[in-house]
């Protein structure tokens, strides 16, 4: 499993605050295979200028289910690709990933979750999308509390950190 680390994540709030709104409010979290940089975009819409051809990017919106909330994720298991091999790699890649995104995207938008704080127990449903029926899945991966990084865990990075 790969590691989330919080120096490496750039945020963006493009026409949405810190805390506010719930409903619309879209995730799109991107990366740098040169530099391992992560780029988490929060606004109204997803930030689809900053989807690569590769469609390895992970986004993720609040959908209003009656009273509560649900966190829906979109993962593009075709991406441009077509073979059976290697829609298997991208999704074996996609979860291999996944928690750290979730994390990256539950520490990005923390002062959210400061604001919001029952949205950390909102089930995630993630949605594995192709257009093969073998790949194309939806699964319930547990709520941001189970992502939310914890003070000792930022501490440790800290530490680690060249400042």
């Amino acid at each position: 499993m790969v590691n989330f680390n919080p120096d490496d994540l750039y945020i963006e709030f493009v026409n949405v605050t810190a805390t506010e709104p719930i409903i619309p409010r879209r995730y799109t979290l991107t990366h740098s295979d040169l530099t391992g940089d992560q780029f988490l975009t929060i606004g109204l819409d997803f930030a689809y200028n900053r989807i690569n051809p590769n469609r390895d990017e992970v986004m993720g919106e609040w959908i209003q289910d009656g009273e509560s909330y649900l966190y829906y994720v979109y993962l593009y298991v075709n991406g441009r690709y077509t073979t059976p091999e290697v829609k298997a790699v991208r999704e074996a890649i996609f979860r291999n990933n996944l928690p750290a995104a979730l994390e990256a995207i539950r520490y990005g938008d923390r002062r959210f979750f400061t604001a919001h704080p029952e949205l950390d127990n909102i089930p995630i449903i993630v949605y594995f999308l192709s257009t093969d029926p073998n790949f194309n899945k939806t699964e319930n991966w547990g709520t941001f509390s189970d992502y939310n990084m914890t003070f000792a865990q930022r501490y440790r990075y800290n530490k680690k950190s060249p400042k």
